[in-house]
């Protein structure tokens, strides 16, 4: 993603990358990036949760109409947790047992269920 938010700030178009992967993203160096210090594959906010991605995206879009300057980091305000110690252990399938490993699994494959359309 960083890769191709440098090739279209080349060509004209900006960008604003919106990551959980700090380092990673900083080091590709780009434009713009909003933070999100969740875990990897939340950078749009908590899933689920509309308030939350409403913020973000609001952020993201501040972001790119104020950014001082090029490679400009700005971390989303929210927090996952207030512990740091949930990077340690979230979702480490190694200290998960295997009815809540299959608990996650289904969790996760109905959230990503497209909802029923109406009247049918």
């Amino acid at each position: 993603m960083s890769l191709i938010a440098n090739y279209l700030e080349a060509n004209g178009i900006a960008t604003v990358v919106m990551g959980c992967a700090k380092d990673i993203v900083e080091y590709c160096g780009v434009p713009r990036f909003l933070y999100c210090d969740f875990p990897l594959g939340c950078p749009a906010g908590r899933p689920g949760d509309r308030a939350s991605q409403a913020a973000t995206l609001e952020l993201a879009l501040r972001l790119l109409e104020s950014a001082p300057g090029p490679r400009t980091t700005v971390q989303l305000p929210e927090r996952w947790s207030d512990n740091p110690d949930w990077k340690l252990d979230f979702f480490n399938v190694g200290q998960m047992s295997a009815a809540e490993f299959e608990r996650v699994r289904e969790e996760e494959l109905a959230w990503r269920k497209p909802p029923a359309k109406a009247g049918g």
